[in-house]
């Protein structure tokens, strides 16, 4: 089978993931995987893991890196400005770092693509997973933070700097809780997992991780267990927030990812709360599905830069 290799590599807030894949006419493949976790608070050490993933993971091929035609990364945050620099990430040690000339200095090669990591999402799934079918696929990232990218005809609009689609750091509360980013009430210090984690433990007075609350609400769901705050609050919050998105874009479908994408309620409860705030109801019928591809969309995206 014809084609070309690519390695793509996923940098996340927990967990850094290099891919393997074979690109080829019927699409991509992975034939190799490695992840470990980020040392997120030491942008030397994420320097390092990552040149160090995309060798590891080449090392199987004859000619290992040489035989790569094409490194993609995904990454929290965009890149400006004439020394690209990373701007806008939750994952605070990469901010104002050329991390493409470092980690291509690294390699000793050029012509490394960096992009947004919701953005390589929304590729991967609007070309080969859940928004095959679509025009235009609004690709949601529920996880540590809240990210989104938007695909046209199968291709990443950007927008002019590179910020289409962050509707995770738009103004959900006016004056609401302080964001990262400097500004009050985004959409991400609601509606991310740690968020959410938080707004449990004042609710309900118990600490627990998101898998556990899920299953607490999915029990909730059958048997009228006493999680009403917490579920009408989270419910509105991302009703408001995903209808603001689809008034203005007017997307084919909404694809949702990240560790959250996991949580039934989105689909069913949540989809509802979208639909009872959007404005026209000529919109009213769009598709909220969960990912097709799974963790190894951003991989994936990366490798089709």
């Amino acid at each position: 089978m014809a084609g070309s290799y690519a390695v793509g590599v996923d940098l996340g807030g927990t967990k850094t993931e290099a891919a393997l894949c074979h690109v080829h006419d019927n699409g991509t493949t992975v034939q190799g995987r490695i992840r470990v976790k980020t040392p997120n608070h030491d942008y030397n050490q994420i320097v390092h893991t990552i040149t160090n993933l995309i060798t590891s993971v080449a090392a199987g091929l004859p000619n290992a890196l040489k035989d790569v035609s094409k490194i993609g990364i995904c990454t929290p945050g965009t890149e400006y400005g004439p020394d690209r620099l990373i701007a806008n990430s939750n994952t605070q040690a990469l901010q104002e770092k050329p991390l493409r000339r470092d980690i291509q200095n690294a390699l000793g090669r050029s012509g490394i693509a960096i992009e947004n990591d919701a953005n390589c999402f929304a590729l991967a799934e609007a070309v080969m997973g859940a928004g095959v079918s679509y025009d235009a696929v609004f690709g949601v990232i529920m996880g540590t933070g809240v990210g989104g990218g938007l695909v046209i005809d199968k291709k990443i609009h950007r927008g002019r700097t590179g910020m289409a689609g962050e509707w995770g750091h738009h103004t959900l509360h006016a004056g609401g809780n302080l964001c990262y980013c400097g500004n009050r009430g985004c959409v991400e210090t609601y509606l991310s997992g740690p968020a959410l984690e938080r707004r449990w433990e004042e609710l309900m007075h118990s600490k627990l991780a998101m898998p556990q609350i899920t299953s607490r609400v999915i029990s909730h769901k059958n048997n009228n267990g006493g999680n009403d705050a917490w579920l009408s609050e989270t419910l509105e919050n991302f009703g408001h927030a995903l209808a603001n998105v689809i008034d203005i874009i007017d997307p084919d479908a909404v694809i949702m990812g990240g560790g959250l994408s996991n949580m039934p309620i989105w689909y069913d409860a949540g989809a509802k709360s979208v639909r009872d705030k959007i404005f026209s109801q000529l919109a009213s019928d769009v598709p909220i599905v969960q990912n097709r591809l799974g963790d190894s969309a951003g991989v994936i995206g990366a490798c089709l830069l």
